[in-house]
């Protein structure tokens, strides 16, 4: 067994593509191995902005022989058969075994392939995986880019290194041979360095100031950027993508902490930390939990003068780019939000449904809406109008022009500079919220009012025109939207009915995501949901939640099974329930709290038999049970509901094992049939078990 290096060496890879061109050279480097036969042991993959690396350990030197068998045509075929079989294995009618198959001679092709000699697979393998590469942008270079059959890869292609064991592996891709040279740091080691081989690959370019572990790098800046800080008394707001980023953009990091004007602080935290982390890369720090005066960026070189003139001219850009900031926050706040909101009007939200103007104002009409009826418990109609009308002025601020990713933050800032208020300000900056799984959920009456008004109007005015998700597809984010309004219902105890048709469906199947990840099962939410008429989420969900925590006890495991065994009797005997044709009422279950219809339901001295203990215990037993849980459920005590359920378990056992339902006495059979249906009946006000797994 030996290991083998394979060194990809380029011009700079961008810092994005870096995890998955990884992901790509393990993936390619297995399934040619796998397809030569070749066992691999572990395989570690690195990258830097100037190489991608792979170390395979335990390759043997030789691939083992390898017996193929091909069945032809019998030899009874036509010859065309026979003579097109000798094409595709390459073998004369000579070489050909003959053997019977279920009495039918046949022709069998039988190839003997000797192990090869892994070093040739590799040479074979290596400019396979080169051409295969599935780089998300690539590029040709040089003179062979004018044929479209020559070389794509993400920047020029400039040296392969491959050996293993000790061993050279000769190969080349468009003029590009093999060899052991590498090169080192591009200004601390220039110069063309030699290897030896994979276990000291890792070293040999360390002593060259490259680190080509990544992961290595990544510690060493997550660790170096908060010592930085930590020496000049501040907190390095930590952000691990930007750890990854600059990991990728440098072979040699070295974080380093510099100051910029403290007047700067009077712009809005977040424009500063975003114009330092996606224009500059940098890390921004903290003191006593404020924005701090400070960055520190990463350096791909360890100077001479300890990095003061590197972070000097980083100073100076950020400089420039945070009198940018600041220069678009005056401005913008020259402008009443009610101003900018005009320029609305100019906005195409959606060819069918209209401009954000338009928009805007139904989103404005359903908050104060939401805020009349008592929905949003607390909220001002006229405050919740206000902040609606606003929310969306901030689009056309010279500040999210350059910073997308600040709409509605800066617009809350906006209108609190305008004096507009705290509460229309929140419900400005919160109303795209919640906007993942870990976001915050406004709590705030006039935040909810306009949160909950944008993403609903969202998902009613896309279902309107029949923009539904599809698969994997959902331009319109509606599904994220759906998720948002159930946070902000659940969370909030919203009572009111979120939709109908397909939206609420659609609520459904979201409902299930969300609450899977709380450990709610699918199957018990298509419980409820079945019965019909249920879009209060917080009730619905309170249903649920009962509706598991029985099933999980021994008296709702043995209800369920009463239930389907019930069920399935049912419709094995094709049994449609006649207690319509009996009492003249259309739901006979609506009314069994009344004397008169209690007595019809227990069918007391109207039986022309004498029912059997058992059968007369389950009538009793769903006389006192089924009207409970009707009024329990009315009264959201599900909890309730539950054990009223509950006290049929007994009832329902006995009645299986001490009664014959199908009695060959035709009037027996049918009392017992209906009550068996009358049995399902009352557990389907609660939910429809026939729904529940298990």
């Amino acid at each position: 067994m030996t290991d083998f290096l394979l060194e990809l060496r380029s011009e700079e890879i961008p810092a994005r593509m870096q995890a998955g061109a990884r992901a790509d050279l393990e993936k390619l480097f297995r399934k040619e191995m796998k397809d030569a036969g070749v066992s691999v042991g572990g395989i570690t993959v690195y990258s830097t902005p100037r190489r991608l690396a792979l170390i395979a350990k335990d390759l043997p030197v030789q691939t083992e022989a390898v017996r193929e068998e091909t069945k032809g045509p019998a030899t009874s075929a036509p010859e065309q058969a026979l003579e097109g079989f000798l094409r595709k294995t390459g073998l004369s009618k000579d070489q050909l075994e003959v053997r019977d198959i279920k009495g039918k001679d046949t022709y069998f092709a039988v190839v003997e392939k000797p192990g090869r000699a892994v070093k040739d697979v590799l040479a074979d393998a290596i400019p396979a995986i080169i051409r295969a590469f599935p780089w998300p942008k690539s590029q040709r270079w040089g003179a062979a880019s004018l044929s479209p059959e020559s070389l794509r890869w993400v920047r020029p292609l400039s040296g392969i290194v491959a050996i293993l064991g000790d061993e050279l592996v000769e190969c080349a891709v468009e003029g590009i041979t093999s060899g052991r040279v590498t090169k080192g740091h591009r200004f601390h080691a220039p110069g063309e360095i030699t290897l030896s081989g994979a276990d000291t690959y890792v070293e040999t370019l360390r002593a060259a100031y490259v680190l080509v572990d990544h992961a290595e790098r990544q510690d060493l800046i997550r660790s170096k950027a908060a010592e930085a800080a930590s020496a000049a008394g501040l907190t390095l707001v930590e952000d691990e993508g930007l750890v990854i980023e600059n990991a990728g953009l440098t072979e040699w990091p070295v974080p380093l902490l510099g100051r910029f004007d403290e007047d700067f602080l009077e712009v809005p935290p977040e424009t500063i930390q975003l114009t330092a982390r996606v224009n500059q890369k940098y890390f921004v720090c903290e003191k006593d939990g404020k924005l701090a005066d400070a960055f520190v960026c990463t350096a791909n070189i360890a100077a001479v003068d300890g990095g003061e003139g590197i972070v000097a001219g980083n100073r100076k850009v950020l400089a420039a780019r945070l009198s940018d900031a600041r220069f678009f926050w005056e401005q913008d706040r020259k402008t009443p939000l009610s101003k900018q909101a005009e320029k609305l009007g100019r906005i195409t939200f959606h060819e069918k449904l209209g401009t954000v103007a338009d928009k805007v104002e139904r989103v404005a009409k359903l908050a104060e809406w939401l805020a009349a009826e008592g929905i949003v418990p607390n909220c001002d109609p006229v405050l919740a109008r206000k902040a609606a009308e606003l929310c969306k002025a901030d689009l056309v601020t010279e500040m999210v022009g350059e910073f997308p990713e600040l709409q509605g933050l800066m617009g809350g800032y906006y209108a609190r500079a305008e004096g507009l208020g705290d509460e229309i300000a929140d419900a400005i900056r919160d109303h795209y919220k919640p906007v993942g799984a870990g976001d915050d959920v406004p709590t705030a009456p006039v935040s909810v009012a306009v949160a909950l008004a944008d993403k609903l109007d969202t998902l009613r005015s896309f279902f309107a025109i029949n923009e539904k998700p599809t698969g994997s597809k959902d331009p319109f984010a509606l599904r994220r939207a759906a998720l948002g309004v159930i946070r902000l219902v659940t969370d909030n105890n919203l009572r009111f009915g979120v939709a109908e048709g397909d939206l609420l469906d659609f609520f459904a199947d979201r409902l299930k995501v969300q609450q899977k990840e709380a450990g709610v099962r699918h199957d018990l939410i298509d419980a409820v949901f079945a019965l019909g008429g249920e879009d209060d989420l917080v009730r619905l969900l309170a249903r649920v939640h009962a509706l598991q925590a029985f099933v999980q006890t021994d008296d709702g495991a043995n209800l369920l099974a009463g239930y389907k065994r019930a069920n399935n009797i049912l419709k094995k005997e094709g049994f449609v329930a006649n207690e319509v044709a009996r009492t003249g009422d259309e739901d006979p279950m609506e009314n069994v709290d009344d004397p008169d219809m209690t007595e019809v339901y227990a069918q007391r001295g109207r039986l022309s038999y004498t029912p059997e203990p058992a059968e007369q215990a389950l009538m009793d037993a769903l006389a006192a049970a089924a009207p409970k849980a009707v009024a329990c459920v009315e009264a959201e005590d599900f909890a309730g509901a539950m054990a009223a359920l509950a006290s049929l378990r007994a009832p329902i056992d006995a009645f299986f094992n001490d009664v014959t339902v199908n009695d060959s006495d035709p009037a027996k059979r049918t009392e017992r049939l209906g009550l068996l249906d009358r049995f399902r009946a009352a557990v389907h006000k609660v939910a429809d078990f026939s729904r529940i797994e298990g």
